[in-house]
């Protein structure tokens, strides 16, 4: 066994990584379901310009992504896409979501219900990382 540093991490090398964990964790939970979730949010000449990314396991739903561009916000933009990304969560089965943000952002989930469970203080300096979820039932 030797340790080396990747000079060129891609995908397959992610993947290489996760397999051990990933089996041990289906060996423990059983299977975890997981499935990607992607809304895209479009201009009227069908380019993408924002949307949700994010994927469900384990019966919850986690968004890794919410993007909406500056000129859009306050239109509720954000809450369609959540909602939509909820109700899809519940029809897969899941009983929680659950996200992290940093810039900003906290106040807008927390008026969609989340709440938060924990924060990393300092990630940047200066800003805290705040960790929110939501009963989903």
């Amino acid at each position: 066994m030797n340790i080396r540093p990747a000079d060129s991490p891609d995908e397959d090398l992610r993947r290489a990584i996760a397999a051990p964990l990933l089996r041990f964790n289906e060996d423990v939970a059983g299977a975890s379901g997981y499935e990607l979730l992607a809304l895209a949010l479009t201009d009227d000449a069908g380019q993408t310009v924002g949307g949700l990314w994010g994927h469900t396991t384990y019966g919850w739903l986690y968004t890794q992504m919410l993007a909406v561009p500056e000129a859009c916000r306050g239109q509720g933009w954000g809450r369609r896409l959540m909602a939509q990304a909820e109700d899809e969560a519940r029809r897969r089965g899941c009983h929680h979501a659950w996200v992290d943000t940093i810039f900003g952002a906290r106040p807008f989930y927390e008026g969609l219900g989340y709440r938060v469970f924990g924060e990393l203080p300092n990630f940047p300096t200066g800003f805290t990382r705040s960790f929110l979820m939501k009963d989903l039932a």
